[in-house]
């Protein structure tokens, strides 16, 4: 129907489940420790607008919380449906981890969720900060357990492949691969700065619309404190999954860098700009710095990057989408830092909340840690490709014996339910941040 074979069906199904899915974790992963930070801070201080706040900001966690739920579970589905060969050939691993994120994860959000959502005034103040705290290690857990999946089909250890089946020998081998610290980390520094940077917009909105209560200030506050923290974090931890990426998946460096060629003695150049070409093997139009390459991915000037003409056509990446991908990643990372830079400037000159250019700013940055995270995603996932685990399973083994009109008609039913209900849901969510925090509600739901 697309004019698209059955794996590019099912690679672009999955795509799109799993970037609708990405989105609602990760800023729960955010939220949730957030909301426990202000009713801590609550707790301590008294001060209601920390109250206020949370009462606020529950709100929006739920509905994120439903979504990702949902999406969740149609996205699972998929391992079964459209990749029957893969959870045959790697089930035993991934089968169990995410069983292990349900039973350890999961069940500890949904058993205190009610509690955390609805239980104010319904029982005591010790309990339900244990509730909201108990809420938010749960996101964490799961992050951990969805890490180590997915990190271990990019670096796997601790199997043996018996009759053509992956079989576990190692468990902890298993869980802690050699990418899975660095992913972790990345990962999770990346869901706080999404949550960070929807607050602060959300903050920046009502102060432009002349909303400069004290709640207002301390959301916005508290959010440009942890930008101002996570985001050269971030891009530290960033480096050190690059060099480990470098190690243990060249190829997928060497696409992201555009680098197809090695000469004898010559430093690699960091390509800023270009036009990956994989058919002519070669990035056109490429905008060069000489050495920075070298300097960045090996801490010398004269070793060399891997290039991609150093593996076989049929073991690339698709160059073009990994090497953009993963400037949109970066640069908006250099835009979140500079966020963090200006906000303590400003905070310096005592005229955080009231420069509109800085707060306008805030607001276009809105979606920037959703973006980020989306665009390192697809730079990780696209990168390992051919493979569905690396080095192991290639993508096309991987499918499951579908046509191209079954996969058509159903990636177009994802188009059209997936824009309904979460279109719904996202509106509302966007309607609740408009209205603001009511300060009437904050005795209760």
């Amino acid at each position: 129907m697309f004019g698209l074979t059955a794996l590019e069906l099912a690679r672009i199904q999955f795509a799109f489940t799993v970037s609708f899915h990405i989105i609602f974790p990760a800023i729960t992963i955010g939220l949730a420790s957030f909301l426990a930070l202000l009713e801590g801070l609550w707790l301590k201080t008294r001060n209601t607008d920390y109250k206020t706040l949370y009462h606020f900001w529950a709100k929006i966690f739920g509905i994120n919380f439903g979504m990702g739920v949902v999406s969740g579970l149609v996205m699972a589905y998929q391992f079964g449906t459209n990749w029957s060969f893969f959870s045959e050939f790697a089930g035993s691993i991934t089968g169990p981890l995410l069983v292990y994120e349900v039973l350890t994860a999961f069940f500890l959000e949904a058993g205190f969720l009610g509690v955390m959502l609805f239980g104010w005034n319904r029982v005591g103040e010790k309990l339900h900060f244990f509730a909201t705290c108990m809420v938010a290690l749960g996101t964490i857990i799961s992050t951990f357990w969805i890490l180590a999946s997915n990190s271990w089909m990019q670096t796997p250890q601790g199997h043996e492949i018996i009759d053509n089946q992956i079989v576990p020998v190692d468990w902890l081998a298993v869980i802690f691969n050699p990418s899975f610290p660095y992913r972790l980390l990345h990962m999770g520094t990346a869901a706080f700065l999404a949550s960070a940077f929807f607050i602060a917009a959300s903050a920046a909105w009502h102060l432009l619309k002349g909303n400069d209560s004290s709640a207002m200030k301390k959301m916005l506050s508290m959010a440009m404190w942890l930008i101002l923290i996570i985001a050269p974090l971030q891009a530290f931890i960033g480096d050190l999954h690059g060099l480990n990426t470098l190690k243990h998946q060249p190829a997928k460096v060497a696409a992201m860098e555009g680098h197809w060629e090695n000469h004898p003695g010559e430093a690699t150049p960091l390509i800023i700009f270009g036009i990956p070409d994989q058919e002519a093997e070669e990035t056109r139009y490429a905008v060069k710095i000489p050495y920075l390459a070298s300097i960045i991915l090996t801490h010398s000037i004269d070793k060399q990057v891997p290039a991609l003409k150093e593996f076989a056509p049929e073991d690339r990446p698709n160059a073009f989408m990994v090497f953009w991908s993963f400037r949109v990643m970066v640069g908006l990372g250099l835009l979140m830092i500079l966020a963090g830079v200006w906000g303590l400037w400003l905070r310096y000159k005592k005229r955080l909340y009231q420069s509109r250019a800085f707060l306008r700013f805030m607001l276009l940055m809105a979606p920037s840690g959703l973006i980020a995270i989306l665009a390192g995603w697809f730079t990780t996932e696209i990168g390992r490709q051919p493979w569905v685990v690396y080095g192991l399973m290639r993508t096309k083994d991987a499918v499951s014996a579908h046509g191209e009109f079954h996969m058509s008609i159903s990636l177009l039913i994802f188009f059209v339910v997936y824009g309904a209900v979460f279109g719904a849901g996202y509106a509302y969510m966007m309607k609740l941040i408009r209205k603001g925090p009511n300060k009437e509600l904050t005795n209760g739901y």
